[in-house]
């Protein structure tokens, strides 16, 4: 069976990837972060109604009201009670700098309740977090990244030894880097509010995209050994197409279950579900592409470039 050269595409796969990061990088400069209010610090307010409300009016409506800036959304659960029962509920997100006062929530209520459907009794929730609460929270998730990624440079080099682990150790760390960028690129194209979920999403795809490195590595290592008359391309290229098809099944079995995951909870408007799986299939295809076509070419160049050096030291 002919083996594709991943290697010798070095290059288109590195500008691919690039191209993703730019334009992350552009939205970004045109729309900014959008953060949840989780990490902004704000106000949500969850009211429950008799059905579906439109989205966009109650947004314009509170927003008039309460002169801040309001994302509304429809979560639907199903009745504990009675699964044929569906419940509906408003969820209104108003991010400040000052969590909003019992005057303005009662104001934001009433709103609601006087122009639109609105479960009788009132049955509704508050969660109120302040900037710095925000903030911290955003500092610990970027916190548990770090961490992450020292755990990996040090694990990876531990267990790579016999071929440069310091090397295959930083190629999977930029190769994972890459995926976060990716999911990065993701919420800022498609404006997402960035809140806990793409913590969750970033460190999920942390694990699943090393997994994917690692496999390639051990069978480059395990080449390194029976195909030494290969070069250092080749064997790199061999080892890649060997686990090519190990590295896919197992992506595509885990992404059949977190899609159907997406499409349940697209089908029955379960936002925070679907805040849940989109980032984590858009990472889970990331991370078989720089784990099959970035970490080993990079690998490579990286040992070549040592190589290099030595000669030409010597």
């Amino acid at each position: 069976m002919k083996q594709y050269d991943f290697v010798k595409h070095k290059n288109k796969f590195f500008a691919v990837s690039l191209a993703i990061i730019l334009l992350g990088i552009i939205f970004f400069l045109i729309n900014g972060l959008n953060l949840d209010i989780q990490f902004s610090g704000g106000t949500r307010i969850l009211i429950e109604t008799n059905g579906e409300v439109d989205i966009q009016s109650a947004d314009a409506i509170v927003e008039e009201v309460i002169g801040k800036s309001v994302m509304a959304q429809m979560q639907k659960t199903h009745s504990a009670s009675d699964e044929e029962k569906m419940i509906y509920m408003l969820r209104l997100d108003i991010a400040s700098n000052e969590t909003l006062t019992d005057e303005e929530i009662n104001l934001v209520v009433d709103t609601v309740t006087n122009n639109f459907d609105v479960k009788e009794p009132l049955n509704n929730e508050i969660l109120s977090v302040t900037p710095s609460i925000g903030r911290e929270t955003m500092m610990n998730g970027l916190k548990a990244a770090l961490v992450a990624s020292v755990l990996i440079i040090l694990y990876v080099t531990w267990r790579f030894s016999a071929m440069h682990g310091l090397s295959a150790a930083v190629t999977a760390l930029i190769a994972v880097f890459n995926d976060i960028l990716v999911i990065f690129t993701l919420y800022i194209v498609f404006n997402l509010p960035m809140g806990e979920s793409f913590i969750v999403a970033v460190l999920t795809i942390i694990g699943y995209s090393l997994n994917n490195t690692i496999v390639i590595y051990d069978r480059i290592r395990e080449n390194s050994k029976l195909m030494k008359k290969n070069t250092l391309e080749e064997n790199v290229n061999a080892s890649i197409n060997q686990t090519l098809t190990r590295t896919i099944n197992t992506t595509v079995t885990t992404l059949l279950t977190v899609v159907t995951l997406y499409i349940f909870a697209a089908a029955n408007n379960i936002g925070s579900l679907m805040e849940f799986s989109l980032p984590i299939i858009v990472g889970l295809m990331s991370g078989v592409y720089t784990s099959v076509c970035i970490a080993g070419p990079l690998w490579m160049m990286w040992r070549k470039s040592a190589m290099r050096k030595t000669l030409k030291s010597a």
